[in-house]
C-alpha cells in the first residue's frame, strides 16, 4: 500500500490514542541522507478533549534552535505529512496499551506495525510557545 494510504491508516490510531486518552508521544524518525532536521517529537498538551498537540522539531547542528508548535492534531496530520519520505522513513506512535511504527521503503510502501508499549504513564508536555 502506498505510503500516503498507510499514513492516514496510521493517523487513524493516533487519534484513537489520544481521544482515549493513550497517546505518550510521536517520533518521526531514521533521517534520509544527512539533514539537518534530526527529529520530530508530538506530545500531548493537555488531558481534555481539545486534541491540543505540542510539534518540537529537534536539529543536528546546535546552532539551529529547537522549533516548537502547537498544533491541533488535525493540523499536527498536515504539518507532518510533508516530512515523510523526503526528511523521515519511519514513525512511531508510543501509547500506554500498545507501539505502533510506520516504517516506508524506498519504493514508497507503507508497513504498519505493533509492539508491546515502551510508556506506562502519559506525560502532558508544557507548552514553550
Amino acid at each position: 500500500m502506498p505510503y500516503q494510504e498507510t499514513f492516514i491508516e496510521f493517523w487513524e490510531q493516533v487519534k484513537e490514542s489520544y481521544q482515549e486518552g493513550r497517546f505518550a508521544k510521536l517520533t518521526l524518525a531514521k533521517t534520509i541522507g544527512k539533514p539537518n532536521l534530526k527529529n520530530i517529537f508530538v506530545r500531548p498538551l493537555s488531558s481534555d478533549k481539545s486534541l491540543k498537540v505540542l510539534v518540537k522539531l529537534r536539529y543536528q547542528s546546535r546552532e539551529t534552535e529547537d522549533e516548537e508548535s502547537e498544533l491541533t492534531l488535525d493540523e499536527a496530520f498536515t504539518f507532518l505529512k510533508p516530512y515523510l519520505k523526503t526528511h523521515f522513513s519511519s514513525v512511531l506512535l508510543f501509547t500506554t496499551t500498545k507501539d505502533v511504527i510506520l516504517k516506508i521503503n524506498k519504493k514508497g510502501v507503507g508497513k504498519i506495525t505493533e509492539n508491546a508499549p515502551t510508556f506506562q504513564n502519559v506525560i502532558i508536555a508544557e507548552s514553550g510557545v
